[in-house]
């Protein structure tokens, strides 16, 4: 697919989108970004808040509109924050037991995920045994067994489409992988794509999920 092209139907693997400039939540995260830029923004609100209250804490919001604006603005900040934690905890949720098990994902979790998603795994393993698992014979307990060459670990669907935004000019065409399409990529394009076609283009910090 060409640069400004797009293509239709039940076959579409690329789409450009033109004009889009606010933030769409996608459902494939896939935990490619560092905790790193969480942990600074936590830190970077904690501070603000903190100066925003010193210096207007005794005004009336009432009687002082700028007051308004800035606790508005904080509140909005906060939420996206929360919004951010939450859906990466249902995540967590979601593929504990493969973020555990699987050290290139777990490295991409704090200490504090971490802990929680061990949690979370060990709590489920003893609901789970306690249920029904304990009636079963040893060889059929485990929750990671891959007998058959089927995995019984959930994993994320590595196919599924995402939001894509281009931070750099790319020279050579993205292929998607097991067909005959490719797209340009220019420094502010917004694309829907394969998140198997771009994983290494966020995990390098050349585009980002939008």
């Amino acid at each position: 697919m060409g640069h400004g092209e797009e293509r239709t139907g039940a076959a579409t693997l690329a789409v450009k989108l033109d004009g889009t400039s606010d933030e769409q939540d996608t459902t494939a995260g896939k935990f490619a970004t560092s905790t790193s830029n969480m942990d600074l923004a936590n830190a970077t609100s904690r501070v603000q808040i903190e100066v925003v209250e010193e210096q207007v804490g005794h005004l009336d919001p009432k009687s002082n509109f700028r007051l308004i604006i800035v606790q508005t603005e904080l509140e909005r900040f906060k939420f996206l924050v929360r919004s951010f934690l939450r859906a990466r905890i249902a995540k967590i949720d979601k593929y504990a037991l493969y973020l555990l098990t699987n050290p290139a994902q777990s490295e991409r979790l704090s200490p504090s995920e971490r802990r929680y998603a061990s949690s979370h795994q060990a709590l489920l393993e003893a609901h789970y045994r306690s249920s029904f698992l304990a009636q079963f014979p040893a060889s059929l307990q485990r929750l990671d067994d891959t007998a058959g060459g089927i995995s019984m670990i959930e994993q994320p669907d590595v196919d599924k489409a995402v939001f894509l935004r281009a931070l750099r000019n790319f020279e050579e065409p993205i292929m998607v992988e097991g067909t005959d399409i490719d797209f340009e990529l220019k420094r502010g394009d917004v694309y829907v794509v394969r998140w198997s076609a771009v994983r290494d283009l966020v995990i390098n910090g050349d585009a980002e999920l939008v």
